[in-house]
């Protein structure tokens, strides 16, 4: 197989491109990868970019190393057993340094070289004594990330208005900027529980449909705007950018419907 795929690490890291060899290897399956100095493990999000040059890759590309044994789904269950011992020792030395955080997760490496602590707060937190303290009692090193609002909904997951699960938790690298430009160029409410994620955030979909609906918006009217129909002129009510229709007052009072055709 050549080319890319894309992994997530572990069960709340982040997605990498990795090369996956000769291997066979399709979406869902579980695999043991190259990562930070040792292995660890994460699932296939997508075999799709195997066709995806590794020039067009600007991270260094690490390889598969296997598919996961019964053996390595055993050790990471065990792994997220000493997560949650972890996490707890975590808060009670939080608590006794008096620091202004609060602790989201804990997450092992696969081969448990590696603890990292996932924690939010409102600004700067100087927690060189914690890590030093935690490192004493796991004998491993020991990462304390910082993540946002949307990180947080990245790492806990569930599903959105649309009833699919999160694309920040499902397949997003990175968070796009988002704007509400975007959701008026879409035609939604502008009404912030009808456009906002679990995380009270503007949804990140609406970034990666913006381009889409720029395309098919191309040539049509907007809202509002007046415009000359077979039928005499008239104000535009609304527009149905997937129809190619809009829906047009005319000056008399009757309302009509307007096809526009397809771009080219």
């Amino acid at each position: 197989m050549e080319g890319m795929i894309l992994v997530k690490l572990r069960d709340y890291g982040q997605v990498y491109h990795y090369d996956p060899q000769s291997l066979q290897l399709k979406e869902g399956d579980f695999v043991i990868v190259e990562h930070d100095r040792g292995l660890d493990y994460g699932h296939i999000v997508t075999a799709k970019e195997a066709v995806t040059s590794k020039d067009e890759v600007k991270e260094p590309i690490k390889k598969v190393v296997r598919v996961a044994t019964p053996a390595d789904l055993k050790q990471v269950e065990d792994n997220r057993t000493r997560s949650k011992e972890a996490f707890c020792a975590c808060v009670k030395k939080i608590g006794e340094h008096k620091l202004d955080m609060k602790l989201v997760r804990a997450e092992y490496s696969f081969d448990r070289t590696k603890i990292i602590f996932y924690f939010t707060a409102e600004g700067r937190v100087d927690f060189r004594n914690l890590v030093k303290d935690l490192a004493k009692i796991f004998k491993a090193r020991i990462e304390l990330r910082q993540i946002g609002v949307r990180d947080e909904a990245r790492l806990f997951g569930g599903f959105g208005p649309c009833g699919r699960e999160l694309c920040c938790a499902k397949f997003l690298r990175d968070f796009e900027p988002v704007t509400i430009k975007m959701a008026k160029e879409e035609g939604l409410p502008l009404n912030p529980p009808k456009i906002s994620g679990l995380c009270g955030r503007l949804m990140c979909c609406l970034s990666f449909e913006y381009e889409n609906y720029k395309i098919l918006s191309k040539g049509l009217p907007r809202e509002g705007e007046r415009v000359t129909t077979p039928q005499g002129k008239g104000k535009v009510l609304s527009v149905n950018v997937f129809k190619r229709t809009a829906l047009v007052e005319l000056e008399e009072g009757a309302q009509i419907e307007v096809s526009y055709k397809k771009n080219e």
